[in-house]
């Protein structure tokens, strides 16, 4: 089964996180942990990562933390889920060491190829900044059903 580390998840979220900031504004390890219900300790390895890996910059003193250091449009999961986790492997078939006893009889290799690449298409295709829209776009969403079903209520006479 193709599952995300948490770390890998973790880094996704800080990074969407960060991305939410206005005015580029640093947020701490502390922060982001608290908000998302995450243990301190990983966030912070989590984003020691990012920082080592150039997605982050940190830093330090009392107004310090992390903000982007890159911009988040130019920044994919695909990226991110390999510079924490590193490969994204599907299969072993897809490995250099990717012999097994049938491969020379496999009949579904060259599916279960395409199925991977089509992953990692999709996961270059998503950005941070499609990740932090997406939040936006759910509770626009949410903001207008809500109007609407207070709006129906009004012309019925019901209330909540």
């Amino acid at each position: 089964m193709l599952k995300l580390s948490k770390r890998a998840d973790y880094g996704l979220i800080a990074l969407r996180h960060l991305a939410l900031q206005t005015g580029n504004q640093s947020a701490s390890a502390k922060e982001i942990a608290g908000r998302y219900g995450i243990p301190v300790p990983l966030m912070s390895k989590v984003l020691q990562i990012l920082a080592r890996e150039g997605f982050v910059n940190s830093e330090f003193g009392t107004r310090g933390g992390y903000r982007l250091a890159r911009d988040p449009g130019r920044i994919s999961a695909l990226e991110v889920i390999r510079a924490i986790d590193g490969p994204i492997i599907l299969t072993s078939c897809f490995t250099e060491h990717g012999d097994c006893d049938q491969s020379a009889t496999c009949t579904v290799r060259e599916p279960l190829r395409r199925v991977h690449e089509g992953i990692l298409q999709l996961l270059a295709s998503i950005t941070i900044t499609d990740m932090a829209e997406e939040t936006g776009l759910l509770a626009e969403t949410c903001r207008v059903e809500k109007l609407y079903s207070l709006e129906s209520q009004a012309g019925t006479g019901k209330q909540s």
